[in-house]
């Protein structure tokens, strides 16, 4: 059975249900005005600031234990704060624990640090913030450093590479805890360090006497130094994560360098340019020697017409992946690189980073990696696994970046083995709704399926480009033997790689091609070889059909544990600027310089397809006081159970007058909503009406639920939902368009805390074809406090399908089994068989027939004929 929302409803059933000439009754894409603030900053809800990190640090990996007690990474302090503040590391808040009864006044808002003291180290609006391990700390029995990757015979990259290996250890990121015992006092901490090579810790954790958190670094490893790791490649640039719903940590690989073409720029407009000079990203030099020569190279050879690849930057330490990966170093001297190339073959494939990361048996001796290939290829900061176990929605750093979503086939647990898990990748398509400023404007979204592929087709493709070296490239590009003549060599391969593209990698030729090959013939009609295309090079495959590689800097995306449909799922943009700001693509926002917060309601099959902005940030010019009170580029973002929303900061600089990066509790505002229903005409259904978000519970109070058009449907009876002791009789309107509800939670049956409560049930008897806008009118509401309730609207539609038609053995109305807006069950008997095209043909000429075309027009052809009960058969 089809579950239906508001917008799958008008999406796929409103034209069959119109054939009587109402279409237009529903107005699905005009939304609300529900916010009061027309500029930024602006909040939707309320935000109160818990903690703020030491000088020079971002506040990253939040994670709360189950206990309510909070953990999170001090990521690159300022080595001019007092010790221990002075170092990265990972620490906990001890003496406060979280309450979960989705308000904030577990704590009081926590003052700006305004003397140098405070602002050298961590404050917490309650309790005190303890680190628990440190970058560079002893681990493992002393073997390994905290965050440290090593080479294959344990020397430590650090005191092997050039001096300015930078951060290393000191970029903690995400941090999530698997539990070894049932009380969860037990158990392993993981941790990210986003350094090139990547790092994942494994600590372990344990609850004292006293019932504080300690770390045993004595047992704590470095999972990046395993055999296991190494095998799939290692990692890089391990940012955020999460922990999926089976209990196995996720992490996220940033690849900044995976970009293959600059900003909006597509391959199609290189090969239409013939050539690449100004246009190409820093993905196409991954095995030159040396790359980050290739910014002065660049300039040597096209002079005024030079650029700086996207990417590039971050492409530095790719021969320090070969070192971890067992290559010997050959291009050191003195501590510098030189541009001797890598000859061995261990040399890292550039397709097999910017990957999701599972850690798969976490509490084993050695945990197993496994790379979801299948998830795309991109600068991952986080993935967001939903309760199905199959929906994964997918956030990539960066400017002009995408979002995307990939649906697994069966619950991804289910694969006996992960390379085995297969599905369907999807990019972010969105379009601005209506004219207004940020904090007004919500986006539509639409999925573009890129392709459908297991982790091990992906994987066997990607196996084709293993062995490639930085001597390939020299040999593939240049005419000049490099040994005879190395600098010469390199030059003309600059040339032709900026001009032609690297050959040693999918080419401009294969994207180009797969892309008119998807546009004629769909995704799952490419020709074989060019399957890869989407998985490989999925931002530039995303961008030659369309996607919206506009984004800025998506940093976080979370909802709760246990989200269902209804439940929400938060975006952070740390900021709202470049290609979201210019004039190009479907986003030309206004700026805002420290970002915007989305919320989208997460729909049947956990889907979803309407961005709202519910927290934005405010703008250079805005004042320093309003500034201090603002969050200021978001970054990671945690949802608790109780629906409150942990929001991190990466601010680096900006207006404030202290120099600190925060952490924000946001407590949402309530939101009341009426279900949506498809039902046949003379046949009736049942709708919700609900209240969610209710920190301080209800009280009571008086709300109209009102149908625009009542000869669609009507309102034929209502009941109360379950612990409401005193209300007065539902008061249904004489034509049936209205019902009020007046009632009161005298006996505090909806407890502080409930996330969602049934106010009221109505019965609805659809009464002709067509559609209707369900409307709610709140007209008082308080919560147990005796304050008023303002909660946002959320409205229903219902649809109303074709009348009965015939006699034919269903004896019932037409049903839209599929909810593509075609009735293929036309006997009304709940399922599509042979019976259907006999009714059909039998009663072609009758009105409930040629009334309801858009119903009934299997074939498409704008009108209905015989050839109709052709095309049902045919779908039989």
């Amino acid at each position: 059975m089809v579950e239906y929302t508001r917008r799958t409803l008008m999406a796929s059933s409103t034209a069959a249900a119109l054939g009587a000439g109402l279409l237009g009754t529903a107005h699905a894409a005009e939304g609300e005005d529900e916010h009061d603030t027309k500029t930024a900053p602006y909040v939707n809800g309320n935000i109160k600031r818990f903690s703020t990190t030491a000088r020079g640090a971002e506040v990253t990996g939040p994670f709360v234990f189950e206990t309510g007690e909070l953990l999170y990474s001090l990521q690159h302090p300022s080595g001019d704060n007092p010790a221990p503040f002075d170092r990265g590391g990972v620490g906990v808040v001890d003496d406060f624990q979280f309450t979960f009864d989705g308000t904030s006044d577990e704590f009081d808002e926590l003052d700006a640090p305004r003397t140098n003291a405070e602002q050298a180290e961590v404050q917490s609006a309650a309790g005190q913030y303890r680190l628990l391990v440190q970058a560079g700390d002893e681990i493992n029995g002393g073997t390994e450093r905290f965050g440290h990757p090593q080479t294959p015979a344990g020397e430590d990259l650090g005191d092997i590479v050039e001096e300015n290996y930078e951060g290393i250890g000191e970029q903690a990121d995400m941090n999530f805890f698997v539990a070894t015992n049932d009380d969860g006092t037990e158990g392993y901490l993981f941790t990210n360090n986003e350094t090139r090579p990547g790092a994942i810790s494994r600590t372990p954790l344990y609850r004292d006497a006293d019932g504080y958190w300690q770390a045993d670094l004595e047992n704590a490893m470095e999972l990046e130094n395993t055999d296991a790791f190494r095998a799939i490649g290692g990692t890089k640039i391990n940012c955020y994560g999460d922990l999926s719903p089976w209990e196995t940590p996720l992490s996220a690989e940033e690849e900044y360098g995976h970009a293959r073409v600059n900003g909006l720029a597509t391959v199609g407009d290189i090969v239409e340019q013939g050539s690449g000079v100004g246009l190409r990203g820093g993905s196409e030099f991954w095995n030159r020697p040396n790359i980050l020569d290739v910014e002065n190279s660049l300039e040597e050879i096209f002079g005024a017409d030079s650029w700086y690849p996207m990417g590039l930057s971050n492409n530095r330490g790719t021969e320090k992946i070969a070192y971890h990966l067992g290559a010997e170093p050959v291009d050191i001297a003195d501590g510098e690189n030189t541009p001797q190339p890598i000859e061995d073959e261990v040399f890292p494939n550039r397709y097999r980073y910017g990957k999701i990361v599972e850690i798969t048996e976490p509490t084993a001796d050695e945990p197993t990696p496994v790379k979801h290939h299948v998830f795309g290829r991109s600068a991952w900061e986080c993935p967001e696994v939903l309760p199905d176990e199959r929906t994964v929605y997918l956030a990539s750093d960066g400017g002009a970046k995408g979002i995307y979503k990939f649906v697994a086939d069966e619950p991804i647990p289910a694969y006996d083995d992960p390379m085995d898990v297969r599905g369907t990748l999807y990019a972010i398509k969105a379009s601005e709704i209506g004219e207004g400023t940020v904090g007004e404007t919500d986006l539509a979204v639409e999925w573009l399926e890129l392709g459908t592929a297991s982790n091990a087709e992906v994987e066997s493709w990607i196996a084709e480009y293993d062995g490639v070296t930085q001597v390939d490239y020299l040999e593939t590009h240049a005419e000049t033997d490099w040994e005879d003549d190395l600098e010469t060599a390199l030059a003309e391969a600059d040339e032709e790689v900026a001009i032609n593209g690297n050959r040693d990698y999918i080419t401009d030729e294969e994207i180009v091609e797969w892309a008119a090959q998807y546009e004629e013939r769909g995704p799952d009609g490419v020709d074989e070889e060019l399957r890869r295309v989407p998985f490989l090079e999925t931002r530039a495959a995303a961008k030659e059909i369309g996607a919206s590689i506009e984004f800025n800097k998506a940093e976080g995306i979370d909802s709760h544990d246990e989200a269902a449909p209804g439940d929400f799922i938060y975006f952070g943009i740390s900021s709202l600027g470049g290609s979201m700001t210019d004039d190009e693509g479907e986003l030309r926002f206004d700026e805002v310089d420290t970002g915007v917060v989305y919320r989208a309601e997460l729909e049947s099959e956990y889907n979803v397809s309407r961005l709202e902005p519910v927290v934005v940030g405010p703008n250079a010019s805005d004042s320093e006081s309003l500034q201090d009170a603002s969050l200021i580029n978001v970054d990671n973002v945690m949802v608790m159970d109780d629906g409150r929303v942990l929001l991190c900061e990466d601010k680096g600089s900006f207006g404030r007058s202290y120099p600190n990066d925060a952490m924000w509790v946001y407590e949402p505002p309530a939101v009341i909503r009426v279900d949506s229903l498809a039902v046949s005409q003379e046949a009736t259904g049942e709708i919700d009406l609900t209240l969610s978000s209710l920190p301080n519970g209800i009280a009571g109070g008086r709300v109209t639920v009102t149908l625009d058009h009542t000869d669609v449907a009507s309102i034929t009876d209502a009941t109360y939902g379950d612990g409401f002791e005193l209300t007065a009789a539902p008061e249904i309107s004489e034509d049936g368009s209205a019902v009020e509800f007046r009632f009161a939670d005298i006996e505090n049956e909806i407890e502080p805390g409930t996330t969602e409560a049934t106010l009221a049930t109505i019965e609805l008897e659809g009464v002709g074809a067509g559609a209707t806008d369900v409307t709610v009118e709140v007209h008082d509401l308080d919560d147990d406090s005796g304050m008023p309730i303002e909660p946002q609207r959320r409205p229903g539609v219902v649809v109303t399908g074709p009348p009965p038609i015939g006699g034919g053995p269903g004896g019932g109305s037409p049903t839209d089994p599929d909810g593509d807006g075609k009735f293929e069950d036309v006997n009304g008997n709940g399922r599509v068989d042979y019976d259907d095209v006999v009714v059909l043909f039998e009663n072609i000429d009758d009105d409930a027939v040629q009334l309801n075309e858009d119903a009934f027009d299997f074939n498409e052809n704008g009108q209905i004929d015989y050839d109709d009960t052709v095309a049902l058969y045919d779908e039989l």
